[in-house]
């Protein structure tokens, strides 16, 4: 690595929601149990989390993949869910319904609303995305530093078709083609507002570049990963660093395990594959960002072209199905670019 070839002093995952919350949860697992290669319970993870998702509603400042990776790691999730809080009620959603105030097909929980609560509250008195997350954190103690991929507003929004307007289609928030649409009308173009005006927040380079091994989750590689090596300065970072740069395939048996991974694709024109997605993020040694890919036994076929492409591949079990999975998931993951 980096610094050794043997220890693992420091580690940067940039993820998504659920699956990078979930991978992180294994991870971690591995580092503590020893069951990471060089690893320990002293190795510092710095987590860089998509904010595109991020969106204001009832006068609230919202951010999925930092909440979901925060309340995960800090034991406060709804396992059931994937996201949100344990235990939740939902007494203000019912009251705003009553009002007929929309949108009513997102919906706030009440424990999950002091949470934006104090974000929107430190956000409207001067502090940066970057200080909020750093404080509510104090509280959930996730374990990892956890940065926001930057201080700036960015928005994924979703083109998808409308027969009723004069272009034939309309441009919709994320979270409407996620959480009401449910993904299931085509998306037809990707438009993420704001980015290319973005800088990376504070410790966000840093992290990439001063690192022992680079991690890309089983997170989306268009709306979660994608959006964060689009921020100007990161892609550029993560081809930079002197660690090794390696990438879990979120595409098991020819589609997603969770989320909206096979639509997305679909939308950029990138094959709905494990080997399709490795090309996509592309080798250091062409270019891309990655030097090893693991992709899902079931894909082992998939092995021999991402190799022709430029990178280490191997095939190993992806199902997160327990910590001890997941940290073996991460330990194979160390093992394919380790230094040979």
């Amino acid at each position: 690595m980096s610094s050794s070839a043997s220890t693992l002093s420091r580690i940067t995952v940039l993820s998504g929601g659920v699956g990078g919350a979930r991978f992180l949860q294994g991870l971690l697992h591995g580092l503590r149990t020893g069951a990471v290669p060089g690893g320990s319970a002293d190795t510092e993870v710095t987590v860089v989390a998509n904010t595109a998702d991020d969106w204001w509603i009832h006068g609230l400042k919202v951010c999925p993949d930092l909440d979901t990776v925060m309340y995960t790691l800090g034991d406060g999730i709804d396992v059931e869910r994937g996201w949100g809080r344990r235990e939740e009620t939902w007494s203000a959603k019912t009251e705003l319904e009553a009002y007929g105030v929309e949108p009513t097909w997102f919906g706030l929980g009440d424990r999950d609303i002091a949470t934006h609560l104090v974000r929107t509250q430190m956000l409207e008195a001067g502090y940066t995305l970057s200080q909020v997350t750093e404080a509510l954190c104090r509280r959930w103690q996730p374990g990892v530093r956890l940065l926001p991929m930057s201080d700036d507003r960015v928005e994924t929004h979703i083109a998808v078709a409308d027969p009723d307007s004069p272009s034939g289609r309309k441009v919709i928030h994320f979270q409407e083609y996620w959480v009401r649409l449910h993904a299931e009308v085509p998306a037809e173009a990707v438009l993420v507002v704001g980015q290319d005006a973005a800088t990376p927040a504070p410790g966000v380079l840093e992290a990439i570049t001063d690192t022992d091994l680079v991690v890309l989750p089983p997170s989306n590689p268009v709306v979660s990963v994608g959006t964060i090596l689009g921020v100007p300065g990161i892609r550029d970072a993560v081809r930079g660093t002197p660690a090794p740069v390696v990438g879990v395939s979120p595409i098991v048996g020819g589609t997603h395990v969770h989320g909206m991974a096979r639509q997305m694709l679909t939308s950029v024109g990138v094959e709905v594959s494990a080997a399709g997605v490795g090309t996509h993020y592309g080798a250091r040694s062409h270019g891309g960002v990655l030097d090893g890919w693991l992709v899902d036994e079931g894909d082992a076929a998939e092995v021999a072209a991402l190799e022709e492409a430029g990178l280490r591949a191997r095939a190993v079990p992806l199902m997160m199905s327990g910590p001890d999975a997941t940290a073996a998931m991460a330990a194979a993951a160390v093992s394919l670019v380790a230094p040979q």
